[in-house]
């Protein structure tokens, strides 16, 4: 059969068992719709957080980050999964054992004011929709190359999707979705990754086989070194950004990744505070699978894609190519008249991306740069390396649909998770807790599914019409993240003196710095300016990184304007005490 039909066949299977999990698992209240009842296992717990976690992003992108980079490649490996480490040890037991359903509900209600809670639901929205764009443009992308749709319906019809197992099961049904959906995604990202182990190096386990030696007995990243240094490109397994940068950029991602709503409202979902630290153990686990694995995939993908395309006439170049060149993450254009693919270290690219640009070339390619001081011919955008891997490696049909497959249901079960954000920042952080307290439960249940069916729309639209800044501010969510949330949970739990004057001056001042690096460093003001250079980097630290020094302004405001100003109540200081103490986390679970 060919890759379409095995394409339709995957997900519509996969599409059929997501409804039937929605339609079962129906949320009847608000705890139903914004902690599935409190009831879900550990194990259960661990798979849909893994799931929540692993978005287009680590699916699709995760391995061309490090194709591209190479060894520098490796922070995103350390950050995103050390991150899991501190939500285990120092923030997962403490917010269930709170007992609330939010990030913003904890804010508002430890720092008890609504001030506090306000900023913590920007916050929320801006990181979550950051994200859902995101994952919506990836599944029209996945849509539209191997089910040959229109890239608009196939966000249409990814957010028809998610809004049937949003609306109706709420954190119910997506959190039994996302258990489905983890066995799909990395069923889709191990099966290629063994393949292609088994097929350049002999070996069953990709990890190995990232080390492992090829038919003439040179070793695969040997071989990549030298393919690199022929094309201009630094060897792949040196480093070169500082050790400061590494740093800084790993621990944003850090402690960015515990900061993220989306990812701590899981641990409001299991029934005692020993299954919250259980569940983050598990998620690790299961993160770990499909991260310990990327850099191998890279590491196949970009031996493969170097060694199929370069100095190849275009004429006798794979169908995989042409058909990819329509997706716009591929892209050549002819400057030396020769016929031939040239690929070496340079932009290919001046201007927009091939995707918005129209015509094609002599040869059929799409036209890019055509600077005569540039002489490599070729663009290729780190997110073909996972998709298009299993063609480049000539693999089956049904492992191609596979991974088609995998993709949408990484991308689906984050965006469902950050929708959930959306509305119970809207239904009860706003409505209930400011707006209309004494709204009903099913008053707010509705508020809450008419929350998540206009974000929806939104997250829509902006994956049919993307900002050109979307690819710089998904970074800023982990930035975000780690300049406003993390400093206020972590302070909150741990420091009794901390207020809602400290709190909220730090929230703001980490938002804004943290923004207005991002801006001027990687985004520029559109249409005004463009980005500074990384020669102007304060102290050397790229924006990728410069959460930690926002992180530790948002902390040192914090407690300097903490301790200018009034005590928190003596009910606020007993209820940060109790939340401390291991004994009676039990009666946590009754909350």
């Amino acid at each position: 059969m060919s890759v379409q039909t095995w394409t339709w066949i995957l997900v519509g299977v996969t599409f059929a068992l997501y409804f039937g999990i929605a339609i079962w698992a129906r949320a009847g209240s608000t705890k139903d719709f914004y902690v599935a009842g409190g009831g879900v296992s550990p194990l259960a717990n661990g798979m849909a957080t893994a799931a929540d976690w692993m978005s287009a992003a680590s699916f699709i992108s995760m391995a061309g980050i490090i194709s591209f980079a190479g060894y520098d490649g490796s922070v995103y490996l350390m950050g995103w999964t050390g991150g899991y480490v501190l939500l285990a040890l120092l923030l997962a037991p403490y917010l269930r054992k709170f007992g609330k359903f939010t990030v913003p509900d904890f804010i508002g209600d430890r720092y008890y004011s609504n001030s506090a809670r306000t900023v913590a639901v920007i916050c929320a929205l801006i990181v979550s929709f950051t994200y859902v764009a995101g994952q919506m443009r990836g599944v029209g992308i996945v849509f539209s190359q191997f089910l040959q749709v229109d890239i608009t319906l196939g966000v249409i019809i990814g957010m028809a999707v998610v809004l049937v197992f949003a609306f109706l099961g709420g954190m119910k049904g997506i959190t039994y979705t996302q258990v489905a959906q983890y066995c799909v995604l990395i069923f889709a990202f191990m099966v290629p990754a063994i393949f292609i182990s088994i097929q350049m190096t002999g070996n069953i386990i990709p990890q190995v086989g990232m080390g492992g030696t090829l038919e003439d007995g040179t070793y695969l990243l040997d071989k990549l070194d030298t393919l690199h240094t022929e094309l201009g490109f630094k060897e792949y397994t040196q480093g070169s950004k500082s050790t400061w940068d590494v740093f800084a950029i790993t621990f944003a991602l850090m402690v960015g990744t515990a900061g993220l709503p989306h990812v701590i409202v899981r641990f409001f979902t299991v029934p005692k505070v020993k299954d919250a630290r259980k569940s983050a153990g598990l998620a690790l686990l299961f993160i770990a699978i499909l991260y310990i694995t990327a850099p191998a995939v890279a590491v196949f993908s970009r031996t493969n894609l170097i060694e199929t395309v370069r100095d190849q006439s275009y004429t006798d170049i794979p169908e995989w190519f042409k058909n990819w060149e329509d997706t716009g993450l591929i892209a050549w254009s002819d400057k030396n008249g020769d016929g031939k693919i040239q690929y070496v270290q340079g932009s290919a690219l001046v201007g927009k991306k091939p995707e918005f640009l129209e015509g094609r070339g002599v040869y059929g390619e799409r036209l890019i740069s055509n600077a005569s001081d540039a002489t490599n011919e070729l663009y290729v955008d780190r997110d073909i390396m996972v998709l298009a891997n299993p063609e480049i490696a000539g693999l089956p049909n049904w492992v191609i649909a596979l991974v088609a497959a995998g993709g949408l249901a990484a991308a689906l079960s984050t965006a469902a998770g950050l929708l959930l954000v959306i509305s119970t920042s809207i239904s009860h952080d706003l409505i209930k807790k400011q707006l209309k307290p004494n709204i009903s439960d099913k008053g707010e249940l509705r508020w809450a599914r008419a929350s998540i069916l206009v974000a929806i729309v939104i997250a829509g639209l902006f994956g049919i019409y993307p900002p050109g800044f979307v690819a710089a501010v998904v970074a800023l969510a982990f930035g975000l993240a780690a300049a406003s949330f993390f400093p206020a949970i972590i302070l909150g739990i741990f420091d009794k003196r901390m207020n809602k004057q400290g709190a909220v001056a730090g929230m703001v001042v980490g938002i804004t710095l943290m923004l207005g690096y991002m801006i001027v460093y990687k985004t520029g003001l559109i249409g005004i300016m463009d980005p500074l250079p990384p020669s102007d980097w304060w102290f050397g630290t790229s924006p990728e990184g410069f959460g930690t020094i926002a992180m530790c302004v948002n902390v040192v405001v914090s407690l300097v304007v903490s301790r200018m100003t009034p005590k928190p109540p003596k009910d606020v200081t007993d209820m940060v005490e109790n939340i401390r103490i291991p004994s009676g986390a039990g009666e946590a679970a009754q909350h």
